[in-house]
Parts: C-alpha cells; sequence; structure tokens
C-alpha cells in the first residue's frame, strides 16, 4: 500500500510530526509512506510544493480577494503530475490553509481519477468558508451557508472581501465529487462538528485520536534545566504553545501572575510580541522544534496548564501528561476528552481565583500523585501503534470499496 500525506509543513509543529511519525510507520511495517508539503524538512521520501515566492504571492492574493487555497496553479499542476507518477492507493489531506495549494485543481483531480482520500480535521477550515475555529466567536454560519463573517479579518485575514459563501459552496461542491472520502476526526467533539457539516455526505466519518510517540515523550531528568532557569526548590506552572496570544489564555497566564505565591513560577515556551511586558514571575522560554527540549520542558513542570478554550484535541497537553505531568485544561471543545481526574483538572470557567484553585490542589496533591495514571491515559488513549493502526483499516476500507 502506498500511501501520500499532503500537509503544510513536514517535520515541526504538531502536524509536521503527525506526518513522519506515520510516514516512518507506513515504511516500517512493508507499505510506502510519502510526505508532500510546503514547509519544514525534508523527508526521505518526500517532494516540496511550491517555494517561499509562491508562497508569499499566494498570501497576498488570498488577502486582497477574500480566497483561500485558489492560487498556487502552477506548483499544484506540478503536485498532480508527481502524484500521477507516483500512483498512490491513498492520499491523505491535513492542513491545505496555509496559501501553497490550489484546492479546486486537488480535489476534482481526486475525484476524475477516484483516488481514495482521507481527511485529518486538525481544525476546522475543510468544513467552513474560512476560519480554523468558531466557539470564541459563537459562529455557526457554516451549518447552512457562511458569510458576513465575524473572522474575516482574522486567522488568513481578507482585506477587502467577504468571499466565504463561495468558499464554503465550493468546498462542499468539490469534496462531494470525490467518491470515496473519509473524514477523521481527531477527537469526538470536531468529529460531531463534521457530522453537521458539508462533509455530513463522506463515505465514512470517524474519530481517531491524535497520538503520541510514548518512547520520545516520556518523563526524562530536568534537574540541570531548572538550575539554569534558576527554578529550583520553585513550583512550575508550564505553558506551551507556538504563539502566545489571548485565544491562547495569555491573558489569563498574566493575571494568575500576580496572585501567584511567592514558591510559584509560570514558564511560557513560545513566541510572545515584544511590546508585551512580562513579570518577574513568568519565565519565558523562545518556541523550540527541539523535542528532547520539550521533552525537559514537561518533565521539569509541576504542572502544565491549557487555557486555550479552543482546541481541536490539544496535542501539548497529550504530550504533557506521556511526560508524567498532570494538566488543568478548560471544559470546552476538546480538551476533556484530553484529561480525567486521575490525571489532571477539567475547568468549567476561566476566572483566575479557580484556576488558582485548581493548581493549589494539584500541588498539595503532588505531582507524583498523577503521573501514573497521566501516563497510562496516554497509553490507553493515545498510544502511537494502535492509533495509526486504525488509519491502516481505514485505507485498506477506502481501497477495497466497490460503489
Amino acid at each position: 500500500m502506498r500511501v501520500l500525506q499532503i500537509n503544510a509543513v513536514s517535520g515541526y509543529s504538531s502536524t509536521g510530526r503527525t506526518c513522519i511519525e506515520m510516514a516512518d510507520y507506513i515504511n516500517n511495517t512493508g507499505h510506502e509512506g510519502y510526505i508532500a508539503y510546503a514547509d519544514g524538512f525534508s523527508y526521505k521520501r518526500s517532494y516540496k510544493i511550491g517555494n517561499k515566492i509562491d508562497h508569499i504571492i499566494h498570501a497576498l492574493f488570498s488577502r486582497l480577494f477574500g480566497l483561500q487555497a485558489y492560487f498556487s496553479v502552477y506548483s499544484t499542476r506540478k503536485l498532480l503530475k508527481y502524484i500521477i507518477k507516483l500512483n498512490p492507493d491513498i492520499v491523505h489531506l491535513r492542513n491545505l490553509h496555509s496559501n501553497y495549494i490550489n484546492l479546486k485543481l486537488l480535489l476534482i483531480f481526486l475525484a476524475d481519477n477516484d483516488i481514495p482520500t482521507v481527511i485529518s480535521l486538525h481544525d476546522c477550515w475543510f468544513y467552513t468558508g474560512k476560519c480554523t475555529h468558531y466557539t470564541i466567536d459563537s459562529c455557526y454560519r457554516w451549518k447552512e451557508s457562511c458569510g458576513n463573517c465575524p473572522k474575516l479579518n482574522k486567522d488568513n485575514p481578507s482585506w477587502f472581501f467577504d468571499r466565504t459563501a463561495k468558499l464554503l459552496r465550493d468546498k462542499k461542491k468539490w469534496f462531494s465529487q470525490i467518491p470515496r472520502l473519509a473524514v477523521v476526526g481527531v477527537s469526538d467533539w470536531i468529529t460531531s462538528e463534521a457530522k453537521k457539516s458539508i462533509l455530513s455526505s463522506a463515505r465514512t466519518i470517524t474519530r481517531i485520536y491524535n497520538w503520541i510517540d510514548l518512547d520520545v515523550f516520556k518523563p526524562v531528568d530536568a534537574t540541570e534545566l531548572k538550575l539554569k532557569l534558576n527554578l529550583e526548590g520553585k513550583f512550575i506552572i508550564l505553558g506551551v504553545a507556538s504563539g502566545w496570544s489571548n485565544a491562547k489564555g495569555l491573558n489569563k497566564f498574566l493575571e494568575l501572575a500576580t496572585i501567584l505565591t511567592d514558591d510559584m513560577r509560570i514558564v511560557l515556551v513560545g513566541n510572545i510580541n515584544r511590546n508585551i511586558s512580562l513579570p518577574k514571575n513568568i519565565i519565558h522560554l523562545p518556541s523550540t522544534h527541539n523535542v528532547s527540549e520539550l521533552v525537559k520542558y514537561y518533565s521539569m513542570a509541576d504542572v502544565y496548564l491549557h487555557l486555550s478554550p479552543e482546541e481541536t484535541f490539544g496535542k501539548t497537553i497529550a504530550e504533557a501528561l506521556s511526560c508524567g505531568t498532570p494538566a488543568i485544561v478548560m471544559n470546552s471543545t476538546a480538551c476533556p476528552e484530553v484529561v480525567d481526574e486521575n490525571c489532571g483538572i477539567v475547568l468549567d470557567n476561566n476566572q483566575t481565583d479557580k484556576i488558582l484553585e485548581a493548581i493549589s490542589k494539584i500541588k498539595v496533591k503532588g505531582k507524583k500523585t498523577y503521573s501514573l495514571d497521566a501516563i497510562s491515559r496516554v497509553k490507553e488513549h493515545f498510544n502511537l501503534e494502535s492509533n495509526i493502526e486504525k488509519f491502516v483499516s481505514l485505507y485498506k476500507q477506502l481501497i477495497d470499496y466497490v460503489d
């Protein structure tokens, strides 16, 4: 079986690492795994889509005309030639909304050639007019038809035109033409949402959780790191994001810092606007693609605090659990699916005093009280081998299906 994944990135960030992990597993189990990507690290069986100039032009046109994934015609046609030559049994689509691919050309090609196609819903873009998330804005127009978009200037912004109604109509038309289409949500929450969307006509809609590589994400000795950061004897509250904003809970971390006890410190890993002034009890570390560094950060922490209310899964939560660190999450979207009462706390609101109360509860019980249950939960629900095998079974079903 020959499997081609198409994703915005390869080798870094959660989806980029997921691509590599799946391709490795596919290649190590007697099949052939390939990756087509726009940015990131080359894989032994990979194809790079377009170049930086093409991506910049695509991004500019997208903002000018309000159309996402309608450009990059030349680079997409080159990709289609690669696909014809490769002749994959399965094409697995991940994130396509990073200004590098022409969605119409790709989807019509997959439909015309009856190539079994899997979509992974790492966010909500595949079934909305343009947005990757919508719950904060309480916008559910995607269930019928988009338009009057409250997020027109967010995510990948449109400067002048609201074309979200057209975008949604086109996606519905193009996806409905693919005979063997499977939609996979990475959580029960997003799978349920997809069933109410333009993707509801897909042959299969199912949930397969994101996975964690337990051989990589595991408890390690972080004593030297604590010394380096002057955190010896401190209770460490960790947050990880590629980029920090209020949507990721940055404002709440800043509020929390004003009421922490002297023996507590917040460590935030990820990019933060330089104009934001951080208090002394918040230590900022830059975003990293070094997995070994991430593992040390997770292992060093006494609790992982995840205050983003919009997550299709929340992979950093599961990574923290895998390193034996309990987590505190919001009771919204997919977050409560990752954590149970044995490995952390689910908060019903984000009031700062309630957050501190939850932190203090974990502090009193101690990290070790939760660690074994945290690791066990990841092994049971987010295991790499068993979850990739679910994809392999799905691939085989689509390949064998005859209408």
